[in-house]
């Protein structure tokens, strides 16, 4: 096997991940599919303390759009998008639905869904046969109009009636229409969501379909071991790992050795050829880039971990935290929120890297914070965190 170094794998990756190219002066549908078939499928995640996470690799890697953009992408024909638990609960092309169809066939059997879930679907059968039944005959609807609804089965609770739609969408058999204004699932039945030509498409066997799964997974990753290619899409160890090797007998994945890396990586045949990249992007925790928190170790030498849950005096960086991508690193981490009452984006707690140029490191990251201000519809940033980093970022930003 060739062997790379480690900084060549980081430009592989960040190349692969859209990073280092133009911005467009306007993003429009094309940019948006562009960028969501590139690295394929954009997490959603119900935390909105600055904006919620799905919305966000479309602007790091292509800069402000209107996010409504997206928001027509899973509603308006044609329709480019469904929701689907892939990495986690995803926003997905639409014409990968077929991939994902034996995953919503084994969670029908009670495999590969929460074991309270299955439970539930073996024990409430009938009840999730009517739940199905009235969105059939009434959808699309949301959980809460199903609530307290008193049918056949009595009283139904709030609980019931979102598990047996979970277990049905988990299954398939629902899907996401829309969501509320709260953000609430709107669930329909699919051959009323998904276009026709995608409702008609044949299902795909199951190793075919986890082995187009691994090559997406690998063409976004560019470079990856095999937990890494596995992680992408959430596959079990002896789903992915055959598909792997198949792909590496048809050449499609190469494997090779990455200085510093202790298991073997693969490569995509389509990936670029590394070479220097210019970067500036904020990145929400949940971006693919970043959101394997070995990988961003390996890559970056950054070490990461989501604090929502740690105790507040036990935060090391903040409550929800955006890593910035300067470069070819990740120089700094910002803790940010929306304060929509004071119309400005609120800095928390902001930190450099190691080895990072305080002074460069602020003033780029000054000017990427006033783009996603202007984005969000603020009018401007304010710094309350008190570390000397959060000084000489508002230094920067007064200058900006």
């Amino acid at each position: 096997m060739r062997t790379i170094t480690n900084l060549q794998a980081r430009r592989i990756a960040l190349l692969a991940q859209g990073f280092g190219a133009a911005s467009p002066k306007a993003v429009g549908r094309t940019q948006l599919l562009k960028t969501l078939r590139r690295i394929g499928l954009f997490q959603i995640d119900s935390v909105n303390v600055a904006v919620r996470a799905h919305y966000m690799p479309l602007f790091s890697r292509m800069g402000a759009y209107p996010q409504a953009l997206l928001e027509r992408a899973g509603k308006r024909r044609p329709r480019a998008t469904f929701e689907y638990w892939a990495h986690e609960a995803s926003l997905l092309p639409v014409e990968d639905q077929p991939l994902f169809r034996w995953r919503m066939e084994r969670a029908r059997n009670g495999e590969g869904i929460y074991s309270g879930l299955a439970r539930f679907g073996e024990e409430k059968k009938d009840f999730i046969k009517s739940v199905l039944q009235r969105v059939e005959r009434e959808g699309p609807l949301t959980c809460s109009a199903i609530e307290g609804h008193k049918g056949q089965a009595g009283w139904w609770e709030w609980s019931d009636a979102k598990r047996a739609l979970e277990w049905l969408f988990w299954a398939g058999l629902v899907t996401t229409h829309s969501r509320g204004t709260n953000f609430e699932r709107i669930y329909d039945v699919p051959e009323r969501v998904l276009p026709p030509e995608i409702a008609a498409t044949d299902t795909p066997n199951r190793q075919h379909a986890q082995r187009q799964l691994i090559e997406k997974a690998a063409r976004a990753l560019g470079v990856a071991t095999q937990g890494d290619l596995r992680d992408y899409y959430r596959l079990s160890p002896a789903d992915a790992y055959p598909r792997i090797e198949e792909l590496v007998e048809e050449g499609v994945l190469e494997p090779i050795n990455v200085r510093g890396w202790r298991n073997t990586a693969y490569l995509h045949r389509d990936a670029r050829k590394p070479r220097p990249v210019h970067a500036r992007a904020l990145l929400a925790p949940f971006d693919p880039l970043i959101w394997e928190r070995s990988r961003a170790e390996r890559l970056f030498g950054f070490h990461y971990r989501i604090e929502i849950y740690t105790p507040a005096h036990k935060r090391q960086h903040g409550y929800y935290v955006y890593p910035f991508l300067l470069g070819e690193s990740l120089v700094a981490r910002v803790d940010l929120k929306a304060d929509r009452k004071a119309g400005v984006l609120l800095v928390q707690n902001a930190s450099l890297e190691a080895g990072a140029a305080a002074e460069e490191t602020a003033c780029a990251l000054a000017e990427s914070l006033l783009e996603m201000s202007r984005w969000l519809g603020l009018s401007g940033v304010c710094v309350a965190g008190e570390r000397d980093f959060c000084l000489l970022l508002g230094h920067a930003l007064d200058r900006a």
